[in-house]
């Protein structure tokens, strides 16, 4: 005889991935750097870096990305050139210390287009944004037959010194805007790339990738970016910066030994 059979089994279904209310609701980026640390040696000749990372958007309201990455913080001195009874003279340097040594963006679209001035500026995206500190100036006057110091800001010519440093630097390749710079290679998928000239210097860079929607920034992610020297030029980097004096002797005697060896060399020719 036969016995009635036991029901199969219900079909298994994969459980669904855990996901806190957050990350499923939130409108977020992460980014990271195909390389975080950049060694430089006498053959450095620049470096290309990639920046990839992914867009959480649960929203139908298109966002933008825009990368900035700001270098270490390095002293400008600038002078002018100011002509004296027909004869071209060189002002006083001015000198701006919280400049930074690299600067770059890169967008999805030109940045007027991702937001406005206003929130560009609070936030310091773009080289017309950029925070570089206002030097003092140092003025000797004499009062009442009294010499004084008096500390003054460099007032309505400002702008100017702060225009030729950013047109210096991006001369050298050192600041530099891309309109064009963060593409989408799939849904939610970006990548953009961190050009290095042989100029960049060295110390600790940092990222930030913001997320707009609609004009205003919904999420920013921050990375970190190490340039430093490496072998012999790095030994002698810090011999140079933890004993200047030693340095500055070495140098002279090498300089001094360099010509006397080429002077007979040359004599008995």
């Amino acid at each position: 005889m036969f016995q009635d059979l036991p029901p199969p089994p219900p079909a298994y279904e994969a459980p669904a991935p855990e996901q806190t209310v957050a990350t499923a609701s939130e409108v977020r980026v992460a980014a990271a750097l195909t390389d975080a640390q950049i060694k430089v040696d006498t053959g450095f000749s620049g470096a290309s870096i990639v920046l990839y990372g992914a867009v959480f958007n649960p929203t139908d309201v298109p966002a933008d990305v825009v990368l900035v990455v700001r270098g270490p913080d390095a002293t400008v001195r600038l002078v002018k050139k100011t002509r004296h009874n027909g004869v071209w003279l060189n002002s006083r340097p001015v000198v701006f210390e919280g400049a930074p040594g690299f600067y770059m963006t890169a967008s999805t679209r030109p940045l007027p287009d991702v937001a406005d001035f206003g929130q560009m500026r609070r936030l310091g995206v773009g080289v017309d944004h950029l925070r570089i500190n206002a030097p003092e100036e140092a003025t000797t006057v004499t009062r009442y037959g009294v010499r004084d110091v008096v500390i003054s800001r460099l007032g309505e010519d400002y702008l100017d010194w702060r225009r030729a440093v950013i047109r210096l630097k991006e001369t050298a390749g050192l600041y530099k805007n891309n309109p064009d710079g963060v593409s989408f290679v799939d849904r939610g998928l970006f990548r953009a790339e961190v050009d290095l000239p042989a100029t960049a210097p060295t110390g600790t860079y940092f990222a930030e990738v913001w997320l707009f929607q609609e004009g205003a920034p919904v999420s920013v992610s921050n990375l970190t970016l190490t340039v430093e020297k490496v072998g012999l030029e790095r030994s002698i980097y810090q011999f140079a910066h933890r004993n200047p004096w030693m340095y500055g002797i070495l140098c002279v005697f090498l300089a001094a030994g360099i010509g006397y060896a080429a002077s007979r060399i040359f004599r008995d020719r």
